[in-house]
């Protein structure tokens, strides 16, 4: 199988607080993972240390089989890694368009003068929305759209850099069955771009509707790593709660 993210023997330590310890996990091009484990079983801390936040204390990351060593989320970014947290980060005031450039703005000389190019940004953002299959539209106002628009929104603007990674942090909290499965659907197309997702959630029936395989962290620790067809929702919920050890 060939490696789009290997961590190797990964531990972190916080002074006296180990918060991961010795965690290794290997993901496929186009593979979404589900990471699961009850709060503080070090799950946040995996996700910064992909994506630049942290540095391991040990262990080693690789990217398409080549070690990397980030130093701050810059450095992860221009290998492909991307995160959607779960606040989203939008801005409500502006539109899909501007959020997805947020930062990024492309600019045009008018009259000697450099000016955002508007033009351009709505035609872009329309076409990564409809590699999305979304609805949403460039010029809609992000605070006046649903809870699965938005997660379009924050999606399309990982696509701007062509990621190869991009990690989720709960995308389905706090968000109506209808725009749940806008939201699984939209993992689903990044699969089929090939971009592996890392997929952080506390909703069992959506990390078994979308996930290829299931992870598990219990106090710092990998418990499992293994497909989701051969797991199951109960065995899963064991192995967070410590009620089943290891799998």
């Amino acid at each position: 199988m060939t490696s789009r993210l290997k961590l190797s023997g990964i531990s972190k330590n916080f002074g006296a607080i180990q918060a991961l310890n010795e965690v290794s996990l290997d993901i496929a091009p186009g593979e979404v993972v589900g990471l699961m484990g009850d709060n503080g079983a070090g799950k946040s801390t995996l996700v910064k240390l992909v994506g630049g936040n942290f540095r391991p204390s040990h262990g080693t990351i690789a990217v398409d089989g080549v070690p990397v060593d980030f130093h701050k989320p810059l450095d992860a970014q221009q290998q492909g890694i991307e995160i959607v947290y779960q606040d989203l980060a939008l801005c409500n005031n502006l539109s899909a368009a501007s959020n997805v450039f947020l930062g990024r703005e492309p600019k045009r000389t008018f009259a000697g003068i450099k000016v955002i190019d508007y033009p351009y940004m709505y035609r872009r953002s329309a076409e990564l929305f409809a590699s999305l299959k979304s609805e949403t539209r460039p010029r809609d106002l992000v605070h006046r759209m649903s809870g699965g628009q938005r997660q379009a929104v924050a999606i399309a603007r990982t696509l701007l850099s062509n990621p190869k990674i991009v990690l989720m942090d709960e995308p389905t909290a706090a968000i109506s069955v209808r725009q749940v499965a806008e939201v699984l659907d939209l993992i689903r197309r990044l699969s089929n771009h090939g971009i592996s997702v890392i997929l952080i959630s506390h909703r069992m029936p959506d990390v078994f509707a979308v996930c290829d395989s299931i992870a598990v962290l219990r106090r710092g620790q990998l418990v499992a790593s293994k497909a989701a067809l051969d797991s199951s929702p109960e065995e899963i919920t064991g192995l967070i709660t410590g009620a089943i050890e290891t799998a």
